[in-house]
């Protein structure tokens, strides 16, 4: 990788300018589409990284020269203590690349060798505008839009860190938003500005949770509350309760795929009818990386591949694609991520299956058996269409 701008700062040590070496870092970030920047002190030399589409890339190494200065510069952007070099720090700021601007999330943490840098950048605006831009099937598309227009209910969304949940529930939430319905955000942290929406920031230090965001919220008259996790028995206790006294709810759980966050819920203390009587689709999805539509080729399928697409009941998939790599897409072969999803519609027979306690698995057999489109198998079908590779689904979906 290439990070021109850090490049011509660097070689101007030691008359750089700090805060041009700052805004360097930044717009070689947002030229390769990074989410994160990573600046790491060692003990000779401090390294950048860009997580570019979910991998972390080395960008460059260079000597300590000039790291405090940088650190107090960010300190400065981030209205945070200058003076303080042993307590973890978190703050916010915004830049402007190019006539856009970028809401820019830091952490700051003491380390052995100094203080380690994480930046998250934030677009102040999304591009998403349906759940087929992030990656779902019409069909699936079609499934969770009939489901949402209810009056009351839950929405949940599922898979590990950095899966995507948060994007799928502000794209529902803009599906959702219109001037006859009161729609209000419990967030920890506050990722995108929505016009019309109330945004509510949790702050957990001074005891403000998303359980006591919720209780604050149903005196607010909302008709549609997202909230950014349900993390313990409190917060699910009160998410539940308020689905069911004429809420639409949406928010998200860590599970692995759509079926185990039933037992999830129970295990937090919810009793099964009432899961059984809020619950409306369970979404469980990944992010896999597109493949550049501009160089990708196809490939055949080697036997090795072939014999491990058969245990996955795959088994007639003859080629497929990779991504060679060009200008467009920095020579990395791929572009953007997309969402790899299975949505659970919870209907009379799964609703008997959660009174009954049914495990998860058995929940999953039935919903596979009624229609419902695996993770893995829309991964092949995506792998199939060219839109990922085989590598990219196996790693995502089957680790």
């Amino acid at each position: 990788m290439i990070a021109q701008k850090i490049t011509q700062e660097l070689e101007r040590i030691p008359r750089v300018s700090v805060v041009a070496f700052v805004d360097a870092i930044f717009e070689d970030a947002i030229f390769y589409h990074a989410s994160d920047i990573h600046i790491h002190p060692e003990r000779d030399f401090i390294s950048i990284k860009f997580r570019i589409d979910g991998v972390l890339e080395d960008v460059c190494t260079y000597y300590r020269t000039i790291f405090s200065e940088v650190v107090s510069r960010i300190k400065i952007l981030a209205s945070l203590r200058t003076d303080e070099h042993t307590l973890p720090q978190d703050g916010r700021f915004r830049v402007v690349i190019n006539d856009s601007n970028f809401d820019v999330r830091v952490s700051i943490v003491p380390t052995h060798h100094g203080e380690s840098i994480v930046f998250r950048l934030l677009t102040s605006t999304r591009n998403d505008t349906s759940l087929g831009d992030l990656g779902f099937s019409h069909s699936d598309e079609k499934k969770i839009l009939d489901l949402i227009k209810k009056k009351s209910g839950m929405v949940l969304v599922t898979g590990p860190t950095g899966s995507g949940k948060t994007t799928t529930l502000y794209t529902l939430i803009k599906l959702l938003n219109s001037p006859e319905a009161s729609i209000v955000t419990i967030e920890d942290p506050i990722e995108y500005a929505i016009a019309g929406i109330k945004q509510i920031q949790t702050h957990t230090r001074l005891g403000f949770t998303f359980a006591h965001g919720l209780r604050s919220v149903l005196r607010q008259d909302p008709d549609i509350i997202m909230v950014g996790e349900i993390r313990d028995g409190e917060t699910a206790h009160i998410a539940v309760h308020t689905a069911l006294t004429g809420h639409l709810l949406l928010s998200t759980l860590h599970t692995i795929d759509a079926a185990t966050a039933i037992p999830r819920c129970i295990d937090m203390g919810i009793e099964p009818f009432l899961i059984a009587s809020t619950l409306r689709v369970v979404v469980a999805q990944r992010l896999v990386r597109r493949l550049c539509q501009v160089c990708k080729q196809e490939r055949d399928v080697s036997t090795i591949e072939r014999e491990m697409y058969k245990t996955l009941s795959w088994n007639y998939m003859r080629t497929v694609w990779m991504g060679v790599g060009c200008s467009a897409c920095k020579e990395t072969g791929f572009l953007g991520r997309i969402v790899v999803s299975e949505v659970l519609v919870i209907d009379d027979e799964i609703r008997e299956c959660i009174i009954r306690r049914n495990s998860a698995a058995h929940i999953r057999a039935y919903a596979l058996a009624h229609g419902m489109t695996s993770m893995i198998s829309n991964g092949f079908k995506k792998i199939e269409e060219g839109v990922t590779s085989p590598e990219e689904v196996m790693k995502s979906v089957c680790e």
